[in-house]
């Protein structure tokens, strides 16, 4: 069992670092290591590993759902309801309980970049030494095997099929929630036809005009397109809980030049950086050589970002590509690449494509043409 195997490489950590349990409580992380996750996690939810059990705290809310997905040996409930006052209340209750068999000084494996403050000074108070575990959690979500890249896939394949369609309807007059919605229907249609009991969810979000273009991180409105918009849409697929990311720029009706140039050159970006990535290449030279396309058209002060991030079960996930980060990527790793490039007065451009790092290269597991001739309308 897949589960089972990243457990027991969580365990082998822990006993080369002397930890004698572990806390976890990033839910994309939780789901990782148990195959459980939550909608909310407003009523905190800890998972606990140690060298012979797995143990899952949760509220009431979530004991039927926990029972039927995860896999751990033993489950605390807390509760929150009047008719249970009698019962146990608060997950710190638990958590305090469990911890009592440990010694003063025991090591305990925390993921300190997420970790409450609250735990933090509350598991100092008990005299424990804790052990950041987070980065080995990272490096083992990095690498993504057979079975999550098919998830993946998957998740391309119906990101293509969302934007494709979307685009087939645009026109003038339109708003962005309409366009989105096109996409979204056909989505919807075609993931209950052909895959029978999954789990499937979107995101996306369009951004028009020069304006909105520029910050291509807000939210679809009910501004309606108009000739001459740069428009930026941004969608994300999740199969199983694995995620594509899939981004394209387009241009309606009469843009000027200046706006056709710096779509062309975004694309330029994109083509480059898809092109280098692969194994055994730096993550920084990724970003560094996309950078370099928008420098030497001198637009270097215009770029925001990174060149992609990683991707899978969060919507973000480290490791970057980041022109200061100096890891060897290696097969099986999973990045978007997007460069960038927001011109005030003038509009933002941006591809993004999801790759997954193969023996030989790198393969896009989205494949919605990004072509100039194709993004005109």
């Amino acid at each position: 069992m897949v589960v089972q195997k990243r457990i027991e490489e969580i365990r082998s950590y822990m006993y080369e670092n002397g930890v004698d349990v572990t806390l976890v409580y990033e839910p994309d992380n939780q789901f990782y290591l148990t195959g459980f996750r939550a909608i909310s996690y407003s009523r905190p939810i800890v998972t606990l590993i140690d060298g012979n059990e797995i143990q899952l705290i949760i509220p009431g809310l979530e004991e039927a759902h926990a029972a039927q997905m995860a896999s751990v040996d033993r489950t605390h409930v807390y509760y929150e309801q009047y008719g249970f006052r009698d019962r146990v209340l608060t997950y710190v209750d638990h958590l305090t309980q469990i911890l009592s068999t440990l010694p003063n000084g025991s090591k305990v494996g925390v993921e300190i970049g997420v970790l409450p403050a609250s735990i933090y000074m509350y598991l100092q108070e008990k005299g424990f030494v804790l052990v950041d575990i987070g980065a080995k959690v990272t490096e083992m979500r990095s690498i993504k095997d057979s079975h999550e890249i098919e998830l993946l896939k998957v998740a391309g394949h119906l990101s293509d099929l969302a934007i494709g369609e979307s685009l087939k309807h645009v026109s003038i007059g339109m708003s962005e929630l309409e366009f989105d919605a096109y996409g979204d229907r056909l989505l919807l249609e075609v993931a209950s036809q052909k895959y029978q009991d999954e789990l499937i969810g979107y995101a996306d979000w369009t951004c028009s005009g020069v304006v909105r273009s520029e910050m291509p991180h807000l939210y679809s409105s009910t501004r309606k397109f108009a000739d001459g918009d740069v428009v930026v849409h941004s969608r994300q697929v999740w199969f199983n809980n694995y995620r594509a990311e899939n981004e394209r720029t387009f241009l309606i009706g009469n843009v000027t030049e200046k706006q056709k140039d710096l779509l062309k050159l975004a694309i330029e970006a994109q083509q480059v950086g898809m092109e280098l990535i692969r194994p055994g290449i730096l993550a920084r030279d990724v970003d560094i050589a996309t950078f370099e396309v928008f420098r030497k058209a001198g637009y270097a002060e215009f770029v925001q970002h990174r060149v992609g991030h990683g991707l899978g079960l969060s919507e973000h996930e480290e490791p970057y590509l980041r022109f200061d980060n100096d890891l060897v990527l290696q097969e099986g790793m999973v990045y978007t690449i997007e460069p960038g490039i927001y011109v005030p007065g003038v509009g933002g451009f941006r591809h993004s494509d999801t790759v997954i790092l193969t023996e030989n290269g790198s393969r896009s597991i989205t494949e919605y043409p990004r072509d100039f001739e194709s993004m005109q309308f």
